[in-house]
């Protein structure tokens, strides 16, 4: 039984958003500047995780402008709110357990870190955003003690079934100071792929603070803004990332709330990401490493504060799409059969930003049986199970989630008996 939201509990605070006057579509999430300066249009297009059940298929679907912008003082990349978090995140689909690559680096990092920061059996994980359960688990194999916070109830509830205590609630300040009160002092606390999906930035950050024991670490992880300009993965930009970061803005960010970025590692996952290493200001047992200082000069080197590099991206973005759509109608014009696969939301920004729907792609598989039967938001391209490739035989499949390029060409090795071939449609159109 998952516990009540700790959030209905915590006492009423001050968003600290609110205080800095940080309000209103069209400010800077992190310094409150008005938001001018365009990254990409990618259109009109719903959310990304909203897929759509066959009994629902004929309603109408929202869809909201996907446009990235960057503020021009702190140069944070982010995206206007059109939903809450709460009607995105309260039921959701993306399940971390089901990609064995991504256990692997979660049982790695569990690994490196109990090591690096001698984390024993009296120390505490607390996990933000915890998903399944699918990091947790390998800490409780070593005996440490761990804390999951999940807002999406559904994905919750897998973690409670594999034992990993869990609390069903959003992450910020009133949630930190619940937990604070209660007893709770984090030795590590973890952010894996999460800082992207939260509109109050400020609140979210407080949290780590305040929860955070005097000589505790916090590490972020999220794809790389330099990564994502350099790769051209305008993909990864949908309503549910709300910031896109680089180390310098993140670290802008943490400094504001009384934390210290004292190293970085680059990492290969989602593209290209960062795993960023923070503690309180004052916690001399962390003294800031040289690979901060070094990847923010690469960083400025790569032009993330120029305006003329991200007209260069929207460009490449443009092209991406008009070599996918050429590819496509010639396949079609020649009777080629087409499929995708993988149902992630990076892929459904390509589909919709690109206007291809059933006509091109009849299908897509997936492993997650929670997607599978259900419909793509915005194309309606139906999810399979991964069996339907083996049944339909297509020509051609579409890797969506691209970052999982080597793992799932050696799932779908069996599509060479038929002559199959695989796309992959970023950084650049390449046929396999």
């Amino acid at each position: 039984m998952l516990s009540q939201s700790i959030v209905d509990l915590a006492p009423s605070k001050t968003n600290l958003h609110e205080e800095r006057g940080v309000t209103g579509h069209g400010d800077c999430r992190l310094c409150g500047k008005i938001l001018t300066k365009t990254v990409v249009d990618l259109g009109m297009s719903p959310l990304a995780n909203a897929y759509v059940s066959y009994d629902e298929r004929n309603k109408m679907e929202p869809f909201f402008p996907l446009h990235a912008l960057i503020c021009d003082k702190c140069h944070l990349v982010q995206l206007e709110k059109f939903e809450e978090p709460g009607k995105i995140f309260s039921d959701y689909l993306y399940f971390s357990s089901y990609s064995t690559s991504w256990l692997a680096h979660a049982k790695k990092y569990i690994t490196e870190q109990a090591q690096r920061f001698s984390l024993t059996s009296s120390s505490l994980i607390v996990e933000i955003a915890s998903n399944d359960g699918y990091l947790l688990q390998y800490a409780m194999e070593k005996g440490i003690r761990v804390l999951g916070i999940e807002p999406a109830f559904n994905v919750a509830q897998e973690a409670q079934k594999k034992g990993v205590p869990t609390e069903c609630v959003f992450f910020g300040q009133e949630t930190a100071a619940y937990l604070k009160s209660k007893g709770y002092s984090a030795d590590l606390m973890t952010a894996n792929n999460v800082v992207a999906h939260v509109p109050d930035l400020h609140d979210f950050l407080e949290g780590f603070r305040i929860l955070l024991s005097e000589t505790g670490v916090v590490t972020f992880e999220f794809p790389h803004l330099m990564r994502m300009i350099e790769q051209t993965q305008f993909d990864t930009i949908y309503h549910e990332h709300f910031s896109y970061f680089s180390l310098k803005t993140i670290q802008h960010a943490l400094f504001e709330h009384g934390l210290r970025v004292f190293d970085v590692e680059e990492l290969p996952t989602h593209g290209g990401s960062l795993r960023v290493y923070a503690t309180h200001q004052d916690n001399e047992r962390q003294p800031t490493l040289s690979s901060v200082a070094n990847l923010l000069i690469r960083e400025r080197n790569a032009g993330l504060e120029q305006l003329s590099t991200y007209k260069a991206f929207a460009q490449r973005a443009l092209k991406i799409k008009e070599d996918l759509l050429e590819f496509l109608i010639n396949a079609s014009r020649n009777d080629l059969k087409i499929s995708g696969y993988g149902a992630p939301a990076k892929g459904n920004t390509l589909l919709n930003y690109c206007g291809i729907k059933i006509d091109f792609v009849s299908f897509t598989a997936d492993a997650n049986p929670h997607k599978q039967n259900m419909l793509l938001p915005g194309t309606h391209i139906p999810i399979l199970s991964p069996d339907a490739i083996k049944e339909k035989q297509p020509d051609f499949i579409i890797i969506f989630p691209w970052n999982l390029e080597e793992e799932i060409i050696e799932q779908l090795s069996f599509v060479r008996e038929w002559g199959g071939k695989f796309v992959i449609p970023i950084p650049e159109l390449k046929i396999i």
